[in-house]
């Protein structure tokens, strides 16, 4: 990748034309010979006439259809060979493009954006591809300016009058192309963003559903998303409205031109001041006239399009990492567990926390934001400077370390099940090139996702589209579970990793995860469940009652319930 610093959409612009400038230059001065081919084909169909037909000549009749023909040879080689040199140029720029965009969205460190993982998507595909069309409509735009000035100076030849026509045409077309670019590059940002709103918003509520039906909020949620979609149509139709607009004038326009240059031609062919050979001529070259100013005219729209794309691709390069990205003198530490001192988070206040090995400590939070808060901090999603306070994993600083030493010791699985496509063995395994058959086989059955297996098909290689979604959302979770049991990190964090799942398979995961995780014979392992599930809390060797942003009580599920009517009654809901 390209250490050239990235700020903003111009900087992205820069760089993306630098690093293909030998494509461009090649590219560009091919589509120049090829407009010139062009242009000269009126002007030697006019030669033909003067020198061939009209007088009768064959020789000379022979020598305009060889020059005619050498014309066509050199105008079909250049576009092709110029185009086929740009896009391969394209195609390699959106490519890298996606790849950096993909690199910072999935970095361990974290992103400090407000951009959501369902817009990051659009980002990495779409305004990657749009970005990279600079690559193509520098070389359009100057094969056009070629192409109108090599018309002008051919009208220049053949009449004076014509030729100054001409050159005081064109640079109007010019201030007219862009004086609204401005305003469409405007609307395109913001019908770009709203458009990338509302797939991430459709790609939320499909993924939650199940969760939406259960709790009667699909009113609620499809109202949510039909604003949501009004806005980004109401900004699609303006940015259309615009782009039409500025192409309708500019191609009335040119289409105006041309054929008053052509009026004034053939007057002049009456009056005998141009011959009729000239006359075919400036017909020819007025009629190629408009391509030229139609693609100037519609450049600016696309250009427009493209630096909205390349202003949401800087955004997320320049974005800086949510989490530290040095090393720390503490990795060398050899203890277990986590630990939690004065921790203030969110509504979490002066929390003191200890998750010993070979234990699990489920942790209930009687307002649910602690939890969310609590489970936000322990997975890294939660900046350095939005906590205070020390939360120690294994001895490393979770603040100060470097972020690899803490994942490599610490696996938080959000409660929202994230699954990629693929098979449901990748997805349990992950990276694991040979994965242990014995401890997949653990994992499996201690997540309950052994019964998942049972009833797909293709059982571990039944695949599974993107996000899960060809799944039930209970199925997720459990092959979520799974494949945080298969990692079987020294410190395992599971926030509500049961909530779609039926009571009789969760008591047999809350079994499962006690039984894999507290193994005697087994590493020293430490498990904290953020939950608020019975069986859950039950199978845990201590419960944590956060109230306030404190612990507010410890003990096991029973002596809780039998001496705290508090946590009694909100465990009972």
């Amino acid at each position: 990748m390209s250490a050239t610093p990235v700020r903003t959409g111009r900087d992205l612009v820069r760089r993306t034309i630098a690093r293909h400038r030998t494509a461009i230059v090649i590219g560009t001065v091919l589509l120049c010979v090829h407009q010139l081919a062009e242009t000269s084909v009126a002007v030697v169909i006019g030669v033909l006439v003067d020198a061939g037909i009209a007088p009768g000549r064959v020789p000379g009749m022979l020598a305009a259809v060889a020059a005619l023909a050498a014309v066509f040879v050199v105008l079909t080689f250049s576009y092709r060979a110029g185009m086929r040199r740009l896009n391969t140029a394209l195609q390699d720029e959106a490519h890298l493009l996606r790849q950096e965009v993909s690199e910072k969205a999935l970095s361990p460190h974290g992103l400090r954006t407000d951009t959501d993982p369902g817009e990051l998507v659009t980002v990495s595909g779409s305004d990657a591809d749009q970005t990279a069309w600079f690559l193509d409509l520098l070389p359009r735009m100057l094969a056009a300016a070629t192409a109108l000035l090599a018309t002008a100076l051919a009208l220049l030849i053949v009449d004076a009058t014509l030729g100054v026509a001409a050159l005081v045409a064109i640079p109007l077309f010019f201030v007219l192309a862009h004086a609204a670019a401005a305003r469409i590059t405007a609307r395109a940002v913001r019908q770009q963003s709203r458009v990338a709103e509302a797939v991430a918003l459709a790609g939320d509520l499909i993924a939650g559903h199940r969760s939406l039906a259960g709790i009667g909020a699909e009113r609620a949620a499809a109202e949510r998303y039909r604003t949501a979609s009004r806005a980004a149509f109401a900004a699609t139709l303006a940015t259309n409205r615009s782009i039409a607009v500025q192409r309708g004038i500019t191609a009335a326009l040119s289409g105006v031109a041309a054929a008053v240059i052509a009026a004034v031609a053939g007057w002049y062919a009456l009056n005998g001041r141009i011959t009729t050979g000239e006359l075919v001529t400036v017909v020819g070259l007025a009629q190629f006239l408009i391509e030229p100013l139609t693609t100037l005219s519609g450049l600016p729209a696309t250009a427009a399009r493209a630096r909205g794309s390349a202003e949401r691709v800087a955004a997320v390069l320049a974005a800086e990492p949510l989490l530290p990205t040095g090393a720390s003198s503490s990795t060398t530490a050899m203890s277990t567990g986590l630990r939690l001192r004065g921790v203030a988070h969110g509504p979490l206040a002066d929390l003191d926390l200890d998750v010993p090995p070979t234990r699990i400590t489920a942790v209930f939070a009687a307002d649910g934001a602690e939890g969310d808060a609590l489970a936000s901090l322990l997975s890294g999603r939660s900046a350095p400077e939005s906590y205070r306070g020390s939360v120690q994993v294994c001895g490393i600083d979770l603040r100060s370390g470097p972020v690899d030493a803490v994942r490599g010791r610490l696996v938080a699985e959000p409660h929202d099940a994230h699954l990629f496509s693929g098979s449901l063995r990748r997805n349990v395994v992950g990276t694991d090139a040979s994965p242990d058959p014995t401890r997949l086989e653990c994992a499996l059955r201690a997540s309950g996702a052994d019964q998942v297996v049972e009833v797909l098909p293709a059982g571990l290689d039944h695949d599974i589209v993107d996000r899960g979604h060809n799944l039930s959302g209970g199925q997720r979770q459990r092959l979520a579970l799974a494949r945080a049991l298969y990692a079987a990190p020294p410190v395992l964090v599971l926030h509500e990793p049961t909530t779609a799942i039926d009571s009789v398979t969760e008591q047999r995961i809350a079994e499962g995860i006690r039984e894999l995780r507290t193994a005697s014979d087994g590493p020293q392992l430490a498990t904290v469940v953020i939950t608020g599930s019975p069986a859950l809390l039950a199978a845990a060797d201590r419960v944590a009652v956060l109230r306030n942003g404190r612990v507010a009580a410890e003990g096991t599920h029973r002596s809780l319930l039998a001496d705290d009517p508090m946590y009694a009654e909100a465990v009972s809901r």
